[in-house]
């Protein structure tokens, strides 16, 4: 342990009890750092926080005015930021020709527009000391998955702003990279764990045999935020080797919630 000692860390995105943020906010400090977490919930927050010993920040991150009054504060609050992870993010599953206008507005707003502009506020704060920008993006920014178009584009589109800013940036000693999970053990997977033979269908596309935690995505949170990290401008596929072979298709799911059922 003490791999971040002395090191203040923002991660947003902890508002919801159980998932990656919370669990990215309770290893940060357990390696030493002094961590704001922020988002939507108040009293989550600042229960995450007192038990952390932390800070408790919120923020609407579909909104530009309101992420940089979240950067700010929590600078404020810890005396300056040298790690900032962004883990919010919107799962929606709907058929592309069934996609709004309004959910691909929230959509670009939340998981394109709001990491451009936490980006753009953590850039001065960190010039002159240096830092780790940390974006969660998602295996499925690589490989497809069905009635998930919105969600995959606008995952490729940040890992692309990653590789962007990395390279303008990171000559002031800012690295910027992006860890992608795959099908991981959290909250916004719930409905999808309560459907027997559903996850058993993603089962054999682990080579590693089993899903994430949301432990194994703070682990490569960790080793990215640590002065032991020389790499800036990647992507970190902290997802079991599913890339090597792909989600399953439709046709799979059906089949496997089928034999479930019996």
């Amino acid at each position: 342990m003490g791999r971040l000692a002395g090191k203040r860390a923002l991660v947003v995105g902890a508002a919801g009890r159980g998932n990656m943020g919370q669990a990215i906010a309770r290893r940060f400090a357990a390696e030493g750092a002094r961590v704001a977490v922020a988002g939507r919930h108040r009293d989550v927050l600042e229960e995450l926080a007192a038990g952390i010993g932390g800070v408790a920040v919120d923020c609407d991150f579909a909104d530009g005015v309101s992420i940089g009054a979240m950067v700010g504060a929590a600078a404020a609050g810890l005396g300056g930021i040298d790690i900032a992870v962004n883990a919010t993010g919107w799962g929606l599953l709907r058929p592309f020709l069934e996609t709004s206008a309004e959910e691909l507005d929230r959509m670009y707003a939340l998981q394109l527009r709001g990491p451009f502009q936490f980006f753009q506020a953590l850039i001065p704060l960190m010039t002159g000391r240096g830092g780790s920008i940390i974006q969660i993006s998602s295996a499925t920014a690589t490989i497809l998955f069905h009635d998930h178009d919105a969600y995959m584009a606008t995952k490729a589109g940040t890992d692309h702003l990653v590789r962007s800013v990395a390279n303008q940036f990171g000559e002031r000693g800012i690295r910027v990279n992006s860890i992608s999970p795959g099908v991981t053990e959290t909250p916004m997977t719930a409905g999808a764990q309560a459907v027997p033979g559903l996850m058993d269908a993603f089962l054999e596309s682990y080579p590693l045999g089993r899903y994430g935690t949301p432990e194994d995505i703070a682990s490569g949170c960790v080793w990215l935020a640590s002065d032991e990290c020389f790499m800036t401008g990647q992507n970190l596929q902290v997802n079991g080797g599913l890339t090597l072979r792909g989600n399953p298709s439709a046709a799979d799911i059906a089949a496997s919630v089928a034999a479930a059922a019996g």
